[in-house]
């Protein structure tokens, strides 16, 4: 009976353990735009290949190291032979079949026997070979170590590339959801407000207060809203969906944004209104153009090593499991091997050049690379500072539309106003509403993009 508790408790302790599992994927995931950033470093997929690739390369120097090491291969060879060859020589005088006393001619001429034949190997036989060889000197292998070495340090700095795009993508992604939540809440205060008077024009117009194409005004103002509404909460869905994806989450897993639009504004004003420092030399793309052209200078380097010797030595040992009566194989053997390039009719020469014309290309493009960052980074900045600048306006045009908006209500509600006039103040808002909010993305954007550019996490 010990088994069938054993088995009992193994089942209830995997069911406790797969029920906690389903529990911690469904919770909720409260997320701030730096933890968002730090959640996808782990989980998307993108960042995990460029993990990969790192291993990958670091597998890649072990084998170009092992080419160096010491090398044991044992081979093993099966003969079979039809026809083995035999050796014979010739006839020998046997003495035992001279007679005692006086020997005649015709006695030595009979005492004359045939040699048996020596056969020269055997039918089966199976030769066993064991051999160690160690590479000694070989210009090109130094080289290519070292360039296998920088270009995993090209995969370690493409990652932090990645990385970097990563979090630029996380937080544009975090304040498009966070822009359409916010506007999303201003269209349905409108609504309801809208709602609450479309229920008075109707109770007026049963009374006999008012026409019916107030009603209908309002109605159709309703519905205009209503439309955009749902508009922004497809828009917020798929966004949403868009952050979960680079996220590396499920599409059913819950995510709750924690940040607000007022502390990422203020945060961004507080970098980036000023003039914040630029050095190139922290950039990550100036940094992988300066390891591409320490790679095409060992390229030169790899090109001039062909001109050197390449010089190996070996040891072999050899065994046969079926030893032939004459055998003059050398079961010890040590040798050394050397290789000197003499004459190539210029191909080595052509192949250096075209390395010296692909480094020479690097070097410029390395200055055209810093150039264009120090470009990018002053684009970035200007920017952030008009973007800011458009925000500030649209956001008071549109706090005025929207006390405009509202007393025109107040006086459609009145009698005061008419129809025309509540639905030309309705589209100025709604028009002044979308101004604001598309600078505010342009503004949070242009916020993530500097992030970027000068490494700020």
């Amino acid at each position: 009976m010990d088994w069938l508790k054993k088995i009992c408790l193994f089942f209830l302790t995997a069911g406790i353990y797969l029920d906690g599992f389903s529990q911690d994927n469904s919770e909720t995931l409260r997320l701030s735009v730096s933890d968002a950033q730090a959640f996808a470093l782990q989980n998307n997929r993108t960042v995990k290949t460029s993990h990969i690739d790192i291993r990958l390369a670091g597998r890649k120097i072990w084998e170009n190291l092992a080419i160096g090491l010491p090398q044991v291969n044992v081979d093993a060879n099966y003969l079979h032979q039809f026809v083995v060859p035999e050796i014979s020589f010739g006839s020998y005088l046997d003495i035992d079949a001279l007679p005692d006393g006086p020997v005649t001619k015709q006695d030595i001429e009979n005492a004359f026997k045939d040699s048996p034949s020596i056969p020269l190997g055997v039918s089966d036989n199976t030769t066993i070979d064991f051999t160690l060889s160690q590479l000694i000197f070989n210009g090109q292998y130094f080289v290519g170590l070292k360039a296998t070495k920088v270009v995993k340090e090209v995969s370690e700095k493409t990652l932090t590339r990645t990385e970097d795009h990563t979090r630029e993508m996380v937080a544009g992604a975090y304040y498009l959801v966070l822009v359409l939540q916010e506007n999303i809440r201003v269209l349905r205060e409108s609504r309801k407000a809208l709602d609450q008077m479309y229920n008075e024009m109707v109770k007026m117009n049963q009374q006999g207060l008012n026409e019916e194409t107030d009603v209908d005004q309002v109605n159709i103002n309703r519905s205009n809203i209503t439309t955009l509404l749902t508009s922004m909460e497809s828009k917020r869905e798929t966004s949403m969906k868009h952050l979960k994806y680079l996220l590396g989450v499920e599409f059913a897993r819950q995510v709750e944004l924690t940040d607000n639009l007022e502390m990422v504004i203020e945060q961004g004003n507080l970098r980036y209104l000023k003039s914040p420092e630029f050095k190139v030399q922290n950039s990550v793309d100036y940094q992988l153009i300066g390891m591409q052209e320490n790679l095409s200078e060992l390229m030169v380097r790899l090109e001039k090593s062909k001109y050197l010797p390449t010089l190996s030595a070996f040891y072999r040992h050899q065994e046969q499991t079926n030893q032939p009566s004459f055998n003059f194989a050398v079961k010890d053997v040590v040798g050394a091997t050397l290789h000197f390039p003499i004459v190539s009719s210029g191909i080595r020469s052509a192949r250096v050049g075209q390395a010296q014309y692909d480094l020479e290309k690097i070097r410029l493009n390395r200055q055209d690379t810093e150039q264009g960052l120090i470009m990018e980074f002053e684009t970035a900045r200007n920017d952030y500072q008009s973007a800011y600048s458009n925000f500030t306006v649209n956001r008071e045009s549109m706090t005025l539309s929207k006390k405009v908006y509202d007393r025109t209500i107040l006086k459609y509600r009145e009698g005061v106003s008419s129809s025309f006039e509540l639905s030309q103040m309705q589209t100025q808002f709604l028009t002044a509403e979308s101004n604001y909010y598309n600078s505010l993305l342009a503004l949070l954007n242009a916020k993530a993009r500097l992030d970027r550019i000068l490494r700020i996490n």
